[in-house]
């Protein structure tokens, strides 16, 4: 198994682990009921995706 020759700068590690970042997602409004849901998903408010009933929810009252 090879092993490194020299030790990696503190600095070098973190050059490298400079892209690890949290992605911001991306939210969009359902055209159907107005609410902020992710993008190619069903909405969670309504059920709804791209014009059709995909599941039906049951609303507390």
């Amino acid at each position: 198994m090879a092993l490194p020759k020299k030790r990696t700068s503190s600095s070098k590690g973190k050059k490298r682990r400079t892209h690890w970042k949290i992605q911001k997602i991306d939210l969009i409004i359902c055209p159907n009921c107005g609410h902020k849901m992710r993008r190619h998903r069903v909405c969670p408010e309504c059920g709804q995706y791209r014009g059709k009933e995909m599941i039906t929810i049951k609303k507390e009252v």
